[in-house]
């Protein structure tokens, strides 16, 4: 069991690496690390190289975790662990993701690829992460809040229909304490409501 998920968590880190706000930001003859949050993630490449970018960068983010979670899922299909093994996966692209050895440690937040992993998870949750993300942006114009959100909805829906799978749970809840984490600026400035709204623009000096 150990060495499978060890196996599941190598894979996703592999998948996880790649830094897709990174790669559009080269495109565009930046560094996306070196502007605005300094994140290399979806929102930061909104901000800074407008919608086509971030929309790109959540695309590329979500699909390196939907890629691998369904692939161990089919290779471990018959597996005792078939449910629990793509969740480690999809562990393994956040951390990848968040940091990437290649560019130092230094990645992004982890919200589009949790996303993928909750859709490639159940794409009911999936559904029910992006109604909520779209409802709570809507309202606050705050994507940081919506983003915490939706990784608390995941460990709140493994605990309702997966009611007694403790594993199950107790990885979930990593996926939520990791966005708090890399949240922790973000939440500050909520609280001093200071935090910047969607549609703020980054200047970009060439």
């Amino acid at each position: 069991m150990l060495l499978k998920i060890l196996i599941c968590l190598i894979v996703g880190y592999g998948f996880g690496c790649f830094s897709t706000a990174y790669v559009i930001g080269k495109a565009n003859n930046i560094d996306i690390r070196n502007y605005g949050s300094g994140n290399a993630g979806t929102t930061n490449a909104l901000r800074t190289l407008g919608w086509k970018a971030g929309f790109l960068t959540f695309l590329g983010d979500a699909l390196k975790a939907v890629i691998p979670v369904f692939i161990v899922r089919y290779v471990f299909k018959n597996d005792s662990y078939g449910a629990l093994l793509p969740l480690y996966t999809g562990l393994g692209v956040v951390l990848g993701h968040n940091f990437p050895v290649w560019l130092n440690f230094k990645g992004g937040k982890g919200i589009a690829a949790t996303a993928g992993v909750m859709f490639a998870f159940d794409w009911r949750l999936g559904m029910a992460a992006f109604i909520l993300f779209v409802v709570v942006v809507a309202i606050t114009r705050y994507v940081s809040l919506g983003s915490l959100l939706i990784s608390v909805l995941f460990p709140v829906w493994v605990l309702i229909l997966y009611l007694g799978n403790i594993h199950m749970l107790i990885v979930s809840l990593v996926f939520t304490v990791s966005a708090f984490i890399k949240h922790r600026s973000n939440m500050k400035r909520l609280l001093n409501g200071t935090e910047n709204k969607i549609g703020q623009k980054v200047k970009i000096e060439k």
